[in-house]
């Protein structure tokens, strides 16, 4: 994969590291026990809420805008019903209208990787428009990669984000206000 043109690493001298014996039983993922959970605990926190859903902008980041997409209440991507995990899938869809409707911005990449937290969430990456070697699945490396994206301009489009998803799906910007289209 470093011979790929999006490779943030040159190909010469980087060796692939030897795999390690399996670990069995594997260690238990963050929150596994709800009561033990950081997520659960921040379950009024973020940017858009509705009864079933939460979203977040994560700081810190390389690149324009990283959003996290939670379940409010204690669930993984198995435990959902045929209708939250349908919802899931539309609300998915008109989160990444909205990030590509951000001006310099070109695709949002969705991720969802279980084995750091028990927690269900789901990962929007902007990818900045030009930036072509962010293409795929090097995206993520390159963010931890790259400098600081500026908050104030992450926090500006995750605003517009939110308040576009207000309208066109439901729900509210603040967990206690009382507007609640869902």
């Amino acid at each position: 994969m470093t011979s790929w043109d999006i490779s943030p690493f040159e190909p010469d001298g980087l060796r692939v590291a030897p795999l390690r014996p399996p670990v069995l039983p594997e260690p238990e993922r963050h929150g596994e026990d709800p009561s033990n959970c950081d997520v659960c605990r921040a379950r009024d926190e973020g940017i858009w809420f509705n009864e079933r859903w939460r979203l977040a902008r994560v700081a810190g980041v390389g690149v324009p805008l990283v959003l996290m997409l939670y379940s409010r209440d204690h669930y993984d991507m198995a435990d959902l019903s045929d209708d939250m995990a349908a919802e899931l899938g539309v609300l998915t869809t008109h989160i990444v209208r909205h990030v590509q409707a951000l001006p310099h911005i070109s695709r949002a990449h969705v991720y969802r990787i279980g084995d750091g937290a028990a927690h269900l969430h789901i990962w929007f990456f902007a990818r900045p428009e030009g930036q072509t070697q962010l293409y795929g699945s090097w995206m993520p490396v390159w963010d931890d990669l790259l400098p600081e994206y500026p908050a104030d301009i992450a926090d500006t489009d995750a605003a517009a984000v939110a308040d576009a998803l207000v309208t066109s799906y439901g729900g509210r910007r603040s967990v206690t206000d009382e507007q609640m289209n869902d």
